[in-house]
């Protein structure tokens, strides 16, 4: 973590409260302005801005501030010309408010261009003005060169802005890195925001795309949900002598919520959406997609235009899944227990019973959500008969798509000794499924095997980081695809002790893969007892996709494809304008009292040889 001086350091890149009087000791002389004009939001500035690009007498080190019709920005961004150099991807660089004002900047400038948020409309004329300190040292000196510039402009005519009701915007650029063409593509992101700007979120939040080339603005399909309050303010009352204790908050009350939108981002390019909100006389839109959910939770019924899928009505989890191109052969198991197709997290622990999430009935806590964009079934608690232990099973549903995600998690409260420890089990009635395939990374290539003539109780070993497993029926056409998103073991207390963990896959009078992460059970000495620890700590994600499968000697094919796709997410990246009442300096709450790193920090030969 970068730590910075305490209290109050102003020296600054941006120096705001400087400007206002320096015509009165020092002179000012023109600016050299080569270019400025007003443009549209682009993939490394995705906000409507003005960009300058000016020279400078000297390299120099520079404060630099601008105003538009007599208001000085808050948000001003300062990048060297060759940092510009591609308007379609991100900016490698940017200042934050706290930089502004704490960072001693010895950049030396020559043809810098000059970037400032504003929200300009179509057709206006605005009046612009740069003003730059320009100095030989970080400090400020009687010697300090003065330059100024003011420019009228008249803002594009012709492609509307978004409704001025809306009186405030985020940007988001999502960048497509595997080179696959995204349509309708989901994606989330956490926004925070002043609580007087959020105080219809649920019904004032638009998100539009912007084309690159005509920059138009498309309304997408979007969702607002989990949104949470923290209202407390900083006491910033004078201490018991009456002497102000600081005239800056440490922190602001900020509400924070979750946004979905559907995306579309062509491969290899990045794409701006703007979120919109603020506006107290928004009217709540109404989305549709082909996204639905019925019944009542926990065994609720979810569909889309691809397949349907049924919750257990005691535990939530998985027991049905149809893909809707074939409805006379729905996939599911019930051969033993509860009957689920998803069973795990779970653990064996005797005397007690084998217990899994799956033998809810119900779980302690249910949550769900239906929405345009996203759905979700949240189910969380002690696993029954073994209060030691905590576990969660998440499922995310989405519209036009043949998967889902599932998030897993299991926690140990207090130690249990046990014979099996295992998660992300997938089972299904052994008719159903003729084949297994999956990439062996020892052997480097994609196995398949034939698991309708498999012994009984016979295990078919796989890497505990295998990509994906794929069951499928050559007879039917279907498969059912488990890819691993991501997996991970840690523990506080104690790191976990794991004897020989690995995926598997067996077959009984049902086929199913699962996680051993200890499973005494199936090796050769079966009653030996593996610690769990307290504190340790289990969690994965998988996407769990039903296809068609392909005729030819890869009737797995379509899992590239979706593995692909969803294991190269669309990169995000957040940028907001600064608020005008962010300070314009910052401080921190040092834990010690010592140093802070910045003491005698000479900056000002930065750029020099």
């Amino acid at each position: 973590m970068k730590k910075y001086p305490f209290l109050f350091v102003i020296i600054s890149l941006f120096v705001f409260c400087s400007f206002p009087g320096y015509g009165k000791n020092n002179k000012t002389n023109e600016l050299t302005v080569h270019k400025i004009t007003l443009d549209y939001p682009n993939p490394a500035f995705p906000f409507y801005h003005f960009i300058a690009e000016v020279e400078l007498p000297y390299p120099s080190i520079i404060e630099v501030e601008t105003a538009v019709n007599g208001k000085w920005l808050r948000f001003t961004d300062l990048h060297k010309a060759n940092e510009i150099t591609d308007m379609g991807k991100p900016a490698l660089s940017h200042r934050p408010p706290s930089g502004y004002g704490l960072s001693l900047d010895g950049t030396l400038y020559k043809n810098p261009h000059i970037v400032g948020w504003m929200k300009w409309e179509p057709g206006k004329e605005y009046t612009i003005t740069i003003k730059i300190r320009v100095k030989k040292e970080i400090q400020k000196s009687a010697d300090d060169l003065f330059l100024t510039a003011t420019r009228k402009l008249k803002a594009p005519a012709g492609v509307a802005v978004f409704d001025q009701a809306w009186k405030k915007y985020k940007s988001v650029v999502l960048s497509e890195t595997a080179g696959i063409d995204r349509k309708a593509e989901p994606v989330e992101v956490l926004l925070s925001f002043y609580p007087d700007e959020a105080l219809h979120l649920k019904r004032d939040v638009r998100v539009v795309s912007v084309d690159p080339v005509t920059h138009a603005l498309t309304e997408v399909p979007s969702q607002v949900y989990d949104i949470m309050k923290y209202m407390k303010k900083d006491d910033l009352d004078p201490d018991a002598n009456g002497k102000p204790t600081r005239t800056i908050p440490y922190w602001m009350p900020t509400v924070t919520a979750r946004v979905s939108f559907l995306a579309d981002v062509p491969a290899k390019t990045s794409r701006v959406f703007l979120v919109y909100y603020d506006n107290e006389n928004a009217m709540a839109r109404m989305y549709k997609t082909d996204l639905r959910v019925q019944g009542e939770a926990p065994g609720l019924r979810i569909d889309n235009d691809m397949m349907t899928l049924v919750l257990h009505p005691n535990s939530g989890h998985l027991d049905q899944i149809t893909l809707k191109s074939k409805p006379d052969v729905p996939l599911y198991h019930r051969m033993e227990t509860n009957g689920a197709i998803h069973w795990n997290p779970g653990i064996y622990v005797p005397p007690r019973p084998w217990t899994h999430t799956a033998d809810w009935k119900p779980p302690q806590h249910v949550k769900w959500m239906a929405g345009p964009v996203l759905s979700t079934a949240e189910m969380w608690g002690s696993l029954r008969e073994l209060p030691e232990v905590d576990a969660s099973v998440r499922y995310m549903f989405f519209p036009h798509v043949p998967y889902f995600i599932s998030a897993t998690t299991m926690r140990i409260n207090k130690r249990v000794d046990c014979i099996a420890l295992r998660n992300a089990e997938i089972v299904f009635k052994r008719e159903l499924m003729t084949h297994a395939a999956w990439y062996d990374a020892l052997r480097d290539s994609v196995i398949i095997y034939n698991v309708k003539d498999m012994p009984d109780l016979a295990d078919i070993f796989l890497e505990e980081d295998v990509p994906w497993i794929t069951f499928y029926n050559e007879q039917t056409g279907i498969g059912f695809c488990g890819i691993q998103l991501s997996y991970s073991n840690a523990g506080l207390e104690n790191r976990p002790r794991l004897l020989n963990p690995y995926m598997y896959i067996t077959a009984g009078p049902w086929i199913y893969w699962s996680r051993a992460l200890s499973l005494s059970f199936l090796a050769s000495n079966m009653q030996q007892v593996i610690p769990a620890l307290k504190g340790n700590f289990f969690a994965e994600k998988w996407a769990y996709l039903t296809y068609e499968i392909e005729k030819g000697d890869k009737p797995y094919e379509p899992v590239f494809y979706w593995e692909k796709r969803l294991k190269n997410p669309l990169r995000i990246r957040l940028v907001e304008e600064v608020d005008e009442r962010v300070p314009r300096t910052v401080n921190e709450i040092f834990i010690d009292k010592g140093k802070s790193g910045w003491e005698g920090r000479e900056t000002s030969t930065h750029g020099h040889k």
